[in-house]
């Protein structure tokens, strides 16, 4: 993202559990050791994270404090509540991310939602960034590739990462053929 995200952007990414999603909300969280709020509707809590597990979406814009917000997820609003109440809940954290110059960060689990819904999501975020992980004989290659970044250019090419004790690790080396 050569600097960060844009101040004030809502982002959505996407893969599947095995991408190392995780990692890459952690890390964003944690980075720079801004204050942030780390909000777990999908699984354990870990120290310093808020248990929004029995919140209802229309709670869950109070409990977000700070410079980064992370919504694990906004898979689970969805199949719990509906895409409307996802929607709703987006429009909203996006208007107040806006004014505070804050960012949020949305997960969003590949292959669980129609394509409708990826749309309705996709349109409403900032920035939009894939994980993708894909099997190669005996080996696996991840790739993170940047969609969309609202009022910037997209990066042109697929980067590859790799997940490491730390997190989510990109490579910084490009092959020439």
């Amino acid at each position: 993202m050569e600097g960060g995200f844009p101040a004030g952007s809502t982002i959505v990414v996407q893969g599947s559990p095995l991408t190392g999603i995780d990692l890459l909300a952690r890390q964003f969280w944690s980075a720079d050791s801004m204050t942030g709020t780390y909000l777990m509707i999908d699984s354990e809590v870990e120290p310093g994270m808020t248990d929004a597990r029995d919140s209802p979406p229309e709670a869950l814009l109070a409990l977000m404090k700070g410079d980064r917000v992370v919504l694990d997820s906004l898979s689970t609003i969805i199949t719990r509540n509906g895409i409307d109440a996802a929607i709703s809940l987006l429009s909203s954290v996006k208007k107040d991310i806006a004014e505070r110059k804050a960012n949020a960060l949305f997960i969003l689990y590949s292959d669980l939602h129609t394509t409708v819904e990826e749309i309705r999501i996709m349109r409403m975020a900032d920035v939009v960034i894939e994980l993708k992980e894909i099997i190669i004989m005996t080996e696996i290659e991840r790739q993170l590739a940047v969609h969309k970044v609202r009022n910037a250019q997209v990066p042109k090419r697929i980067i590859p990462f790799n997940i490491t004790e730390k997190g989510i690790e990109l490579s910084t080396t490009s092959r020439v053929v």
